[in-house]
């Protein structure tokens, strides 16, 4: 089922619908069917990406893990001192 972006022109809410059938989306905040489907990007899924995605996620992390550390060492020893 595809998935599209849609604007409604009553209210300005944006929001993503299923798309099935011949059935129009409506609005979830009005209600109103005065929709404008917006353009989207594609997402492309693989196991490279998925790969590339995990790697760049544990390197953030582990940035984050040894600010974190650091932060935690100082704070102790000006506790301390």
């Amino acid at each position: 089922m595809p998935l599209y972006e849609f604007e409604c022109l009553d209210c300005g809410q944006n929001f993503e619908a299923l798309v099935r059938d011949a059935t129009p989306p409506v609005c979830p905040e009005c209600q109103s069917q005065n929709l404008e489907q917006l353009l989207s990007m594609f997402s492309v899924n693989s196991a490279a990406t998925r790969k590339a995605n995990l790697n760049l996620a544990r390197r953030q992390n582990s940035k984050a893990q040894r600010d974190k550390a650091i932060a935690d060492h100082e704070a102790i020893h000006r506790h301390h001192d």
